[in-house]
């Protein structure tokens, strides 16, 4: 259920402005949220490097006639991390180094993208969703250059909002500038699994050429 009177914020925090540090963020506050959908590996038995654009193809419905498809890709750090030297200063001579570093769990953010349903077929021709149709959301997002560790995990989240990163879509076929407060209504958004409706992310993976 995406409902734009409660999006979903970039941030767990309330910030003056806007914070360059949710480019990074820790994403665990959204994974609890009903309103996003999470997928994630088994940890890895090996690093895996992303190198390049990151292909996206939803298979999707909605109750309403538009929605907003935000895909974040995600490095889940194992949640038994040791502390490193820099993470822990003693306060006195009897302060004891804690054994787990507070990034174990960490769902660091790699990239995020939103997509605008209406543009799915054309930016100069916009679209509504008809309620209920499956239909499909393909776009490509920036280019990344990550390892993922040996042991961690690689997760998806996709949700239907991104404030204020990005202005709430009405869910409703609407031109959002001159949208009134009744043409924002709660959806439900579907994302579709399966051989006949195969939702995947295409990663650009280096070979690990190492003996």
């Amino acid at each position: 259920m995406s409902d734009p009177a409660k999006p979903v914020p970039y941030l767990e925090s309330i910030d003056i402005g806007m914070n360059a540090d949710y480019m990074t963020a820790d994403q665990r506050f959204a994974a609890r949220r009903p309103d996003v959908a999470v997928w994630q590996t088994a940890p890895l038995e090996g690093d895996v490097t992303v190198a390049g654009p990151i292909g996206v193809h939803l298979s999707v419905s909605t109750t309403g006639t538009d929605a907003d498809w935000v895909v974040k890709l995600i490095d889940v750090w194992p949640d038994d991390v040791p502390v490193e030297p820099w993470e822990w200063t003693p306060r006195n001579a009897w302060d004891e180094k804690p054994a787990r570093s507070k990034l174990g769990g960490n769902q660091q953010l790699v990239r995020g993208e939103p997509f605008r349903g209406k543009f799915r077929r054309s930016l100069e021709k916009p679209e509504p969703f008809t309620p209920g149709k499956i239909d499909t959301v393909a776009f490509t997002m920036p280019g990344v250059l990550h390892t993922f560790r040996r042991g961690h995990r690689i997760m998806v989240q996709v949700q239907g909002s991104w404030f204020p990163l990005v202005d709430r879509n009405p869910q409703t076929f609407a031109n959002i500038r001159e949208a009134t407060e009744g043409d924002f209504q709660p959806a439900t958004h579907r994302i579709h699994q399966g051989t006949a409706s195969p939702s995947h992310l295409v990663l650009p993976v280096i070979p690990d050429e190492r003996p």
